[in-house]
């Protein structure tokens, strides 16, 4: 089904957090091309750190940043007098250890075919050679994308992975940033952030050598950024705002539900939450609930935010309905909070990851359960999946033909090539014999 105005039943009043009856479509209208202007400012930067390397860097890093050193890269000694918290350095190496269980599962390998004429044909499986993790340091550290991007790329083979991330003037780089780089066993780490990182490591400085790809969530800038250096260089996505949808029935928990969908409006203010559900009641529950859990979190100013934007509770006739609108918005998170929720798996055509059951909350995803975190956004997940392994190596192909099994097609080959007026191409084939 299309979702179009007044396609949908009407939102529940949710007179908590300013949400009023409105169809779907403002709800989900976040997705906005960067500004003209952006994107100049944006190309201007770039094209002053592709012509002026690491001059470039060390202005731009004194007028974003307040960092005026004239060295980027964080030393031996700077890595090492990282304060270790024992806790913290477990948590790290538990969640990579999952990160990686669950990856490796993703790996895969090269093959060849032989044929009984002698042909031999196969894909050759290549990790790509040097990756940029970008970090952002600004309100809040995230050190979990830092995992989640180095060790799928790490089992897919990637020998140089490099971290940038952005520095105050006191040009200190987090030290649960040094922490998680070490449990990566990454060293190489440079104070550079913003448009000019991004750009830094798709086109190389004399201090930063230049990336296969670059991976990692950022601000608009930074997304505008990747938009542009693609091409030049792989990303992973050009991710916008965050979401989840969940989907629920009777049975479900109104705590949790409120609980999940805090978390995620939690993000920012254009992050989006909405409910569609099979029950009435439950939408007045989950109402009364993020009032309550609201009077003791900290970000409600973002929450409130969110969930008066983008947020929205949706009553449907049947579960089957409530699919058919979570494949068609296609969201980064889909939660699934029924009695059964293993058994509608199989209708899940659209979703970045899928939670299934009350206890499988997002956030476990967003930490410790092992699935990936760098997920398809603003409707994408139609046709982007998750960061992955995969997203960390190229494909060859070949094959072998002797002269036998050539002369075999020799004449289709010619008259393909010919009704395509590619003489030329004809000519490569009938000189061989």
């Amino acid at each position: 089904m299309r979702l179009s105005k007044g396609a949908l039943p009407r939102f529940s009043d949710c007179s908590v957090v300013g949400m009023s009856p409105r169809s779907l479509d403002g709800v989900l209208a976040r997705k906005k091309a960067p500004s003209s202007n952006l994107t100049a400012d944006v190309q201007a930067i770039i094209n002053d750190v592709r012509e002026n390397g690491d001059k470039a860097l060390f202005r731009y890093a004194e007028k974003f940043d307040g960092f005026k050193e004239q060295a980027l890269a964080v030393t031996p000694q700077e890595y090492n007098a990282a304060t270790i918290d024992p806790e913290y350095q477990r948590i790290l190496e538990r969640t990579a250890e999952r990160i990686a269980d669950f990856h490796k599962n993703q790996i895969e390998k090269s093959w060849s075919v032989f044929k009984e004429d002698g042909v031999i044909m196969g894909q050759m499986v290549r990790p790509l050679e040097r990756v940029a993790v970008y970090v952002p340091g600004g309100t809040a550290v995230l050190v979990s994308s830092l995992l989640m991007c180095a060790v799928p790329a790490q089992l897919a083979g990637v020998k140089e992975i490099f971290i940038l991330t952005p520095v105050k003037e006191d040009g200190k780089v987090s030290d649960k940033i040094l922490q998680a780089a070490a449990v990566c066993g990454i060293t190489e780490i440079y104070k550079v952030g913003g448009v000019h990182g991004i750009a830094a490591a798709a086109y190389g400085t004399e201090s930063i050598a230049k990336a296969d790809k670059i991976v990692g969530p950022g601000n608009s800038y930074v997304a505008a950024a990747k938009r542009l250096v693609y091409g030049d260089v792989d990303i992973d996505m050009v991710a916008g705002p965050s979401d989840v949808l969940i989907i629920a029935d009777e049975t479900a928990n109104p705590k949790y539900v409120a609980a999940d969908l805090l978390s995620q409006a939690e993000h920012g203010a254009d992050s989006s939450s909405i409910l569609v559900t099979t029950s009435e009641r439950l939408i007045t529950e989950t109402e009364a609930e993020i009032e309550r859990q609201m009077s003791y979190l900290k970000r409600t100013d973002y929450i409130q935010k969110s969930l008066t934007d983008y947020g929205a509770a949706v009553l449907v006739e049947s579960l089957q309905q409530a699919f058919d609108i979570a494949n068609e918005i296609a969201p980064e998170h889909l939660e699934i909070l029924t009695a059964d929720p293993l058994s509608h798996l199989p209708k899940v055509k659209n979703a970045g990851s899928i939670f299934l059951g009350e206890n499988t909350p997002e956030p476990l995803g967003d930490y410790m359960s092992g699935t990936n975190h760098v997920l398809p956004t603003d409707g994408t997940a139609r046709f982007y999946s998750g960061l992955g392994v995969y997203s960390f190596v190229k494909y060859s192909s070949y094959s072998y033909y002797p002269r036998e099994a050539l002369a075999e097609l020799q004449d289709d080959v010619i008259a393909f090539a010919l009704s395509e007026e590619l003489d030329a191409h004809a000519n490569s084939v009938s000189v061989r014999f």
